[in-house]
């Protein structure tokens, strides 16, 4: 069982059980909650694996606040959680003021790059998955017409949209991308209203598959395909049952993974800078009963064939974090 910590002020939110195990591990969610269906879910899922498997208990807290990120950090350091694994990029400052201050805490951050000797950095190549579904949307697409919506406009969105568009090129060269984003705030993981509005306007303009990378958001994207009889494309979680014949297929980032491993790692874990991509199981997509009849055998077998080039190296998706000059849009 999980000790679950959930709180609604920012003085609630940090009064964390202080007689907790010295090794016990701690995960905190970012904004828009463990239950967003998205990535928060995968970090959930991962945590959730470790403790079924071992029997053992972890501690952990959704945030309500920004202000909240170096306070929650501090106090689970100081109460002798150990790992303590955090989800998004946006603990990255926080975490360089305190990841110093606590030698003896191993700190996990997913999606940023941090410096410390006792941080472990998980990235993904987002990229290379998303490509997989762009080819998989081009394929599937009757129009030649489909979208992208995206949660907060940050670089690491922009690299989805980018492998994305890449791979619906690949597949049809005169194929048209529309591409929004939902905001420039964290409110814009939580919004599905928005990201179901954006998605009937590319709709409108003839999109008849829509691939999003929002979060909470996505929420609204998918329903919104759904209810046009169109086909959505989820993300980081399958999220392929939600609305079973019309979500084409999810692209996987492996956040579960990425915490599993943290927590069976314990306070040992090796430290430095993780990439999980496609080569080894860090990316993927979701084929299941509920995608079964909307997926040729032709689709998975041209997918199939470019994810086992970009695992080998012969075929190279352009990363939008190394260089934001897209080859294609």
């Amino acid at each position: 069982m999980t000790l679950m910590h959930k709180f609604f002020g920012a003085a609630a939110a940090l009064a964390l059980t202080a007689g907790a195990a010295a090794a016990e591990p701690a995960l905190i969610f970012d904004l828009g909650g463990k239950f967003d269906k998205s990535f928060n879910e995968a970090a959930f899922a991962g945590a959730q694996k470790w403790a079924e498997e071992t029997g053992e208990s972890f501690r952990e807290i959704e945030l309500q606040s920004e202000a909240q990120r170096e306070q929650a950090l501090r106090r689970f350091a100081e109460s002798g959680a150990n790992p303590v694994v955090m989800a998004g990029f946006a603990f990255g400052s926080a975490l360089e003021e305190v990841a110093a201050d606590y030698p003896d805490t191993k700190f996990v951050i997913i999606d940023m790059v941090t410096p410390g000797d006792n941080v472990r950095s998980v990235v993904f190549n987002e990229h290379e998955g998303s490509y997989l579904v762009g080819m998989m949307a081009a394929q599937k697409s009757a129009s030649g017409v489909v979208g992208f919506v995206g949660g907060m406009d940050i670089p690491l969105i922009r690299k989805f949209a980018c492998g994305y568009v890449q791979g619906v090129k690949a597949v049809n060269p005169d194929a048209t991308v529309i591409q929004n984003m939902t905001g420039t705030t964290p409110a814009a993981w939580g919004d599905p209203v928005k990201g179901g509005e954006l998605t009937k306007a590319q709709i409108a303009q003839g999109a008849d598959v829509v691939y999003h990378a929002a979060g909470g958001t996505g929420v609204g994207v998918l329903q919104a395909a759904a209810d046009a009889g169109i086909y959505g494309i989820g993300v980081d979680s399958n999220q392929n049952y939600m609305f079973p014949g019309h979500v084409l297929t999810s692209m996987l980032k492996r956040v579960d993974n990425a915490v599993y491993e943290a927590f069976k790692d314990g306070p040992e874990l090796a430290t430095g800078f993780q990439v999980m991509g496609i080569a080894n199981g860090g990316i993927g997509y979701a084929m299941d009963e509920f995608n079964a009849d909307l997926v040729t055998d032709e689709m998975k077998a041209s997918v199939d064939e470019a994810a086992a080039k970009i695992a080998s190296g012969e075929l190279l998706v352009h990363d939008y974090m190394a260089d934001s000059a897209c080859p294609v849009e």
